[in-house]
């Protein structure tokens, strides 16, 4: 059997990803971070709210809009709190990504930073496609329905 992939702990999470979006799949993709970022990745100094994830003109897997706050022990000034990451993932990962997002209304959106088991800063990234107003709504009465079941229970 294969290991499975242990989260150390999350770091960050896109709450309002799985209520704005039906998420199909999810894959786990390295950050390339500067030394001052990943100190402060660790420090919980991250904001995905607004981040996006998207394919350049290279092909190249970048997410833009996540925020990583400045690191106050950084020997240095300079460093760029929205600049665009690089995101790492395999070929086939990629082409199966590229492939999807050929679809109609499919978008990839960034789920949850973590530090992996090994220390390395790891996000989750979704695909799906955004819900309308009614979808929205009845995902909250799904909710509301599973909590009141529990209470009972």
């Amino acid at each position: 059997m294969a290991k499975k992939k242990q989260r150390e702990h999350s770091i960050a999470k896109n709450k309002r990803a799985y209520f704005e979006y039906a998420i199909e799949d999810t894959y786990e993709a390295g950050i390339v971070l500067t030394g001052a970022e990943i100190k402060s990745v660790r420090d919980k100094k991250v904001s995905i709210g607004e981040a996006y994830c998207y394919f350049d003109m290279e092909g190249i897997f970048k997410i833009k809009g996540m925020r990583i706050s400045e690191f106050k022990n950084a020997g240095y000034v300079g460093q760029n709190p929205d600049r665009e990451k690089l995101l790492l993932l395999t070929k086939n990962e990629l082409k199966k990504i590229q492939n999807k997002l050929k679809d109609q209304g499919m978008t990839v959106v960034p789920i949850e930073v973590f530090i992996s088991s090994k220390g390395f800063a790891k996000l989750e990234v979704g695909i799906g496609k955004g819900k309308k107003y009614h979808d929205k709504r009845e995902s909250l009465k799904d909710k509301d329905v599973k909590r009141e079941i529990q209470r009972y229970v």
